[in-house]
């Protein structure tokens, strides 16, 4: 059975998240104020904390920092609850090692839609890096990962654990329509705080992500192959060939064509 920490002072949803636990099969732990929160992580090892920000003794970005510097509790994962998240709010909760961020007032499906999709990563990241049920990227130093589906062109994605489900979610669907919110839903976060993340760690947006390795599928069977561009733009993952050329172009300032050229150019000279 897993454990969730709630750690609120407003004592109506405090309950009311308890109770939506319990009823979903879950060991819920309730705390007022921060210190209470803190005191009950490193009494019951949750397997998730979910935290409101403000509150008065403690604030949640405390309760964070306090956490993260403990060996016990530093890799429970942890998603905020807040009435209003600014970008400054994002990059103090990225920057201290958050997972996700809870808007209030929330659905009882979306609080249960987050913990779920927390508790599914987290398991994720056990299977793969092989390491315990509370284990997080961080922790970890995986060789590299099998693909999904294997590809003719080589891996464009950066070693980032904390982001390795994303990647492989685009490995495996770029020839596929997919959008911020697929590849968020299978990461364990929100599109908001996956778009920051993503930013911070690697500079890009999923979008250019998703078009890079497009790109680079799109250079491999020009290079390696005869197909026509409309096949290629289709293998590629683009219905529309005339959108591909132009995205194309935009990428690398020549046309699929001229860029096939000078690629057979440069390999028979």
């Amino acid at each position: 059975m897993k454990t969730i920490l709630i750690i609120e002072d407003e004592a109506q949803t405090r309950n009311l998240f308890l109770k939506c636990l319990e009823f979903e099969g879950f060991r819920a732990v309730g705390a007022s104020n921060g210190t209470a929160g803190v005191s009950l992580a490193q009494q019951h090892s949750p397997d998730l904390v979910v935290c409101d920000i403000m509150m008065p003794d403690m604030d949640g970005y405390s309760v964070l920092s306090t956490l993260r510097k403990s060996h016990r509790t530093a890799l429970i994962p942890l998603i905020f609850l807040t009435a209003k998240v600014t970008m400054a709010d994002l990059r103090r909760g990225m920057d201290l090692g958050a997972d996700d961020y809870l808007t209030k007032p929330c659905t009882v499906e979306q609080f249960l839609a987050a913990i779920d999709g927390r508790l599914k990563r987290q398991e994720q990241l056990s299977q793969i890096y092989g390491t315990g049920d509370r284990d997080r990227e961080t922790r970890s130093r995986p060789g590299p990962l099998p693909q999904a589906n294997p590809a003719p062109a080589p891996s464009i994605f950066p070693v980032c654990p904390r982001l390795a489900s994303v990647f492989r979610y685009i490995e495996a669907h770029y020839r596929q329509p997919i959008s911020l919110s697929d590849v968020a839903q299978e990461a364990g976060y929100s599109p908001a705080y996956l778009t920051n993340l993503v930013q911070e760690l690697t500079g890009r947006t999923i979008k250019q992500w998703i078009i890079e390795r497009r790109m680079a599928q799109a250079r491999t069977l020009l290079a390696t192959t005869t197909q026509s561009v409309r096949h290629i733009a289709e293998t590629s993952g683009y219905s529309d060939a005339g959108y591909f050329t132009r995205q194309f172009r935009q990428f690398h300032n020549l046309s699929p064509q001229d860029w096939r050229r000078q690629s057979v150019a440069k390999t028979t000279d």
